[in-house]
C-alpha cells in the first residue's frame, strides 16, 4: 500500500501533467516529437493512435454533453488520461525537454 509521500507524489505528477496537457503550446510540440521520435517504438506509437481514435469513434460520455460545462468534463478527463499514457511512454530525452519528470 502506497504510503502518504507516494501518493503526494503521485498526485503533484498528476496535476503537473493536467497542466501540461491543458496548455495546449506545449502539448502540440510535444505530441509532433512524441509520433516523429525514433526513440519511441512503433507498437507504443501505434497503441497511442488507437486510443485517441477509438476515443472520437466511440465516444463514450458518462456525462452528456448537453449538460454544458460539465457534460465536458469527462472528455478532458478521457483525453487527460490518454495524454498522461501518452507522456508515461514517452522516452526520458522527451520528458526532460518538456520538463515532465518530476
Amino acid at each position: 500500500m502506497p504510503g502518504p509521500v507516494q501518493g503526494r507524489v503521485f498526485t503533484l505528477k498528476f496535476w503537473k501533467r493536467l497542466k501540461f496537457v491543458l496548455n495546449v503550446r506545449r502539448s502540440i510540440p510535444f505530441l509532433k516529437d512524441f509520433f516523429l521520435s525514433k526513440e519511441v517504438a512503433k507498437s507504443k506509437k501505434m497503441i497511442s493512435v488507437i486510443l485517441v481514435v477509438g476515443y472520437f469513434i466511440f465516444p463514450f460520455d458518462l456525462i452528456p454533453d448537453f449538460f454544458s460545462f460539465v457534460g465536458v468534463i469527462d472528455d478532458i478527463t478521457v483525453l487527460t488520461f490518454i495524454l498522461q499514457q501518452i507522456v508515461k511512454m514517452a522516452p526520458e530525452s522527451l520528458k526532460e525537454k518538456y520538463n515532465l519528470k518530476k
